[in-house]
């Protein structure tokens, strides 16, 4: 067995048997940065990736605890099958090896067949006239006769060497160098010089969503804030995390990185989440986990005690009260339309606690509080104050759209291949212009639905397939391997170890990042 805490590396693949508020980054696989881990069969959804109790070689305990058996190590994990398949060798032939293959058969069976016309008809023309004026050529001198015949076929084999276009490799190895120099002075580092020709080939492209569609940095995209008392609203953001903002770069923070954006929009109001907390002291806190769905925090602020919640919008609402019909139907149309834009929404509620009685001893007149009580005490007494929602998203890169507009022009097809959610995915694709209203769902597949199909079957499929989410390594090289079957010219784009595989068997791997 194993055990997990913050900040340590999982060292193999392994089950989960134990976990309090696990949380794991699985980018290096998935290319998501927070995924929660539990051993509840209630929360072991059937699309996701992988498994809710699968934990995996080289991801990283960010939050909660847990313990797990080991089940794979080395080669047999997940990480190790994708870097035994990021290196191997393929068998790719790119549409500038095959254009030159073609070519030199071409240029072989001309002057095969030169070559052999020549030598019959020089023999058969020579042969001709010298039986009528060369008596010799009809006697038994076989050595002049072979001489004359070894002449014809020197001849021809001279014609085959000059057909050969010695200069040819030499001109396309400096048109690619040239090609190569060019696109380095555009920040484009080109690994293969084959890549230079092959990229103006390119029909399909399949690109990953985190953090090369979008920028791989959540942030708060709207904010509904349903208070009055917007300092404790502010407090409660601040407070109620366990993120942090990096001292050297104050637009990159430590922990959640949902907490994180909360902490970054608190900067952009111009609140200092470190003063609010320096003025505050934590007296209890119950961090998030996958079961309850949500973070509590009893913290002293002043000579009150407040009760503060965040997290999912439906079990918050729970445990507020006062809320009119208008203000929940309005709550879940919000939650409706940020949902229907693939949006993590958050609620947020806070409870003014009674002051702690004091009560004297028989021993002395000195007074003692009474012992704090917990967070999950004071929960289950509800009555708490809804304060809002905020919408949370990974942004798109701004010039996506563009350069997808442009692929579309060029009559290039773009693929979504993402770990994300189907309704991330589907959203993504949306707005950068590859998914409409009237798009058949048959255009959308789940990795583990992918996998279950036969050869034949997703050959069909990859025929229409425009979006694939919850997408394994495997997944990826696979659809390109079937896209190649087709005739396809497929380039990948990615930056993440998930990448690899299908960055390695495709035509053109395109990395981005530094």
């Amino acid at each position: 067995t194993v055990l997990l805490e913050p900040g340590d590396e999982v060292p193999a693949d392994g089950r989960l048997i134990k976990a309090i508020g696990l949380q794991i980054d699985e980018s290096s696989l998935t290319g998501e940065p927070m995924v929660h881990k539990t051993t509840d069969p209630a929360f072991n959804d059937m699309e996701a990736t992988y498994a809710a109790d699968h934990i995996l070689r080289s991801s990283m305990v960010m939050d909660g605890s847990g313990m797990m058996v080991v089940n794979a190590i080395g080669d047999k994990t997940e990480i190790g099958t994708v870097a035994k398949r990021s290196t191997e060798e393929t068998k790719v032939v790119t549409p500038l090896n095959s254009q030159l293959t073609r070519l030199a058969k071409l240029i072989s069976k001309i002057a095969s067949t030169l070559a052999i016309a020549i030598f019959l008809i020089f023999s058969i023309h020579d042969f001709y006239n010298f039986s009528l004026t060369n008596p010799e050529w009809n006697s038994e001198d076989v050595i002049y006769m072979t001489n004359v015949i070894l002449n014809y076929f020197m001849m021809s084999v001279t014609l085959i060497a000059m057909a050969v276009p010695e200069g040819l490799p030499m001109a396309v190895t400096l048109s690619l160098a040239l090609n190569m120099r060019r696109m380095l002075k555009s920040n484009n580092l080109v690994r293969k010089l084959h890549a230079c020709e092959t990229m103006g080939a390119v029909t399909v492209i399949c690109t990953d969503k985190t953090g090369t569609l979008t920028q791989n940095r959540m942030e708060v995209a709207e904010m509904d804030m349903a208070t009055d008392d917007e300092e404790m609203f502010y407090r409660s953001l601040a407070l109620n995390t366990t993120a942090y903002i990096d001292d050297n770069n104050d637009k990159k923070g430590i922990g959640n990185p949902t907490e994180i954006a909360l902490l970054l929009w608190l900067n952009s109001k111009g609140k200092d989440y470190r003063k609010i907390r320096s003025e505050a002291e934590i007296i209890d806190q119950m961090p998030f986990s996958t079961e309850r769905k949500f973070m509590a925090t009893i913290a002293a602020i002043g000579d009150e005690r407040w009760l503060i919640m965040k997290g999912a919008p439906e079990i918050v609402m729970k445990h507020c009260e006062g809320m009119s019909d208008e203000e929940t139907d309005y709550v879940k149309k919000q939650l409706c339309g940020f949902q229907a834009q693939a949006m993590r929404t958050l609620a947020f509620a806070a409870k003014r606690l009674s002051k702690p009685q004091e009560e004297s001893t028989e021993n002395n007149n000195r007074y003692k509080k009474t012992p704090e009580i917990n967070c999950s005490e004071v929960i289950k007494l509800g009555g708490m104050t809804w304060q809002g929602i905020a919408a949370i998203s990974d942004p798109l890169r701004e010039d996506v759209a563009e350069a997808v507009e442009r692929c579309k022009e060029a009559g290039v097809t773009v693929k979504i291949v993402t770990g994300d959610t189907a309704g991330t995915a589907i959203e993504i694709a949306r707005q950068i212009g590859i998914w409409e209203k009237e798009t058949p769902e048959e255009c959308h597949i789940t990795g583990t639905d992918f996998a279950a199909l036969s050869d034949e079957e997703a050959l069909e499929r990859v025929k229409v397939l425009r979006v694939m989410s919850r997408a394994r390594p495997s997944d990826k090289q696979r659809l390109v391997e079937l896209l190649q079957q087709l005739n396809e010219v497929v380039a990948v784009t990615g930056d993440g170890t998930n990448d690899a595989p299908a960055l390695n068997h495709a035509q053109i791997g395109l990395s981005l990042g530094s």
